[in-house]
Parts: C-alpha cells; sequence; structure tokens
C-alpha cells in the first residue's frame, strides 16, 4: 500500500497497531466527530470533504437515520483508490480532487468538514465555498483543533479558539445545532523522546520556532497553564437557512 499510516494526517483503520496509542487515540476522536456528523445528516446527496481513506464517509452513509448519497473526496489518488476498494458501495462513491477546487452544480443537503479548516490558508473563504456547495436549509458538519497546532504541526496552517471557529460560521448566518468538545492527553514523553513512529512529523527545534514566532509561544504557554498537556477540539453541526 503506498499510504504511509504512520502520521498525524492519515488514520487508516485497518493499519492501526494495536500498541500505537496515539494512533488509537486519533482514530476514535475522527469516529465520534463522524457519528455527530450520521446523528445530523439530512436526508439526499452528502459530500464529505477531505475525507481521507473513507472510512468516515461509509460510517456517516451506515449510520444516519436518513437515507443519504454519500461523496467522499480527497486530494490523494492513493487515499482515494484505498477508499474505493474498502469502503464504497451502492451510494457511497469516492472522488479525487483538491478541496480548494472541487465544485458540483448540483450541491449537497449535508456537508462534512472534519480537521481541515487548520490546513488551509484562507479558512474564511474555504467556508464560503462550503456554505455555497450547501442546499438551503442543508446541514454542515465541521471540527478544529481549539488548542495550539501551528507550533508543532508542520501542515497546518492556523490555529483557533472556540470564538474563532464559531464566527467563521455565524458570519455567513448558519445556525448551530449540535456540538460537541474533546479532549486528548498528549504523551508529551513520547513526544521528547521521539519513541512512536506516528509522532515523527512533529516539528523540531522548537525553540528556534517559537523565537522567530514570540505569539506562538505565548500561545503555547496560555494554553498549557489552562489544559495542561491536552489537545482540544471542537465539532459543530451548523444549518443554513431555508
Amino acid at each position: 500500500m503506498l499510504l504511509d499510516p504512520d502520521t498525524l494526517e492519515r488514520v487508516v483503520p485497518d493499519e492501526v497497531d494495536p500498541d500505537d496509542a496515539t494512533g488509537r487515540a486519533a482514530l476514535e476522536l475522527h469516529l465520534d466527530r463522524y457519528r455527530l456528523a450520521a446523528r445530523e445528516a439530512r436526508p439526499g446527496r452528502l459530500l464529505d470533504i477531505a475525507c481521507g481513506v473513507g472510512y468516515g464517509t461509509r460510517l456517516v452513509a451506515d449510520e444516519a437515520p436518513v437515507a443519504v448519497a454519500a461523496l467522499g473526496v480527497d486530494i490523494s489518488p492513493e487515499a482515494i483508490a484505498y477508499a474505493r476498494t474498502r469502503y464504497g458501495r451502492p451510494g457511497v462513491d469516492f472522488r479525487v480532487a483538491n478541496a480548494l477546487e472541487f465544485e458540483d452544480d448540483e450541491r449537497f443537503d449535508t456537508v462534512v468538514s472534519l480537521e481541515t479548516l487548520e490546513h488551509i490558508p484562507e479558512p474564511s473563504k474555504f467556508v464560503a465555498r462550503l456554505i455555497g456547495m450547501l442546499r438551503p436549509g442543508g446541514v454542515l458538519v465541521a471540527s478544529v483543533p481549539v488548542t495550539p497546532s501551528v507550533d508543532v504541526n508542520p501542515h497546518h496552517r492556523c490555529d483557533f479558539t472556540e470564538r474563532s471557529f464559531r464566527r467563521l460560521f455565524t458570519e455567513h448566518g448558519l445556525t448551530e445545532q449540535a456540538s460537541f468538545r474533546q479532549v486528548q492527553q498528549v504523551p508529551i514523553l513520547a513526544v521528547l523522546r521521539g519513541s512512536e513512529r506516528r509522532l515523527a512529523d512533529v516539528k523540531r527545534s522548537l525553540p528556534a520556532y517559537y523565537v522567530r514566532h514570540p505569539d506562538a509561544a505565548l500561545r503555547r504557554i496560555w494554553a498549557t497553564v489552562r489544559h495542561g498537556f491536552t489537545n482540544r477540539y471542537v465539532t459543530i453541526a451548523w444549518k443554513r437557512p431555508g
């Protein structure tokens, strides 16, 4: 398989090692987010943007209390090939596309975008694109980390607080339907020792980074004082006016 399952940015359920505590924890967090999306899904067409290997797309299609035709989209051809083989079925399809460029004229009744916005330099523009693909009365489910992550994760471009995350959607007139918070303990000793393969993505030379970005150092200190060595996430389902 060409996919690398040992990365912070790719969870492949069948490849998570029983001894990979970070991978198992990440998978459970993702599954719980998708379960919220399943509960809030509207009947009709569903888009899972940046779907990875597709397990969440399939979960929503299987567990939603209403009938949905699900489409998972990801930029990785390898991830989509895996998704089609492992998780595809009638009513669950997958397509290779860049999330920032994907378009569909028919629009969707439900749009899911989990752990995507932090990767995008201009998340407000991306949110506007997602809302533009949502039919009136439709639901958009999104999640982000709400403790700092840009300082340690080289794939992340934006940090969020709960307030700044909510503002991305309320400024478009969306109404919050459901939400929940998640807390993940950071295996600080494993990070310092470099003993978990999945944590190899963590930025090195953090002191030098903080010298160049003192604002990031202050955010990290404040988050650690408030929350200890934890990562925190929020998932929210939003409704577009009908």
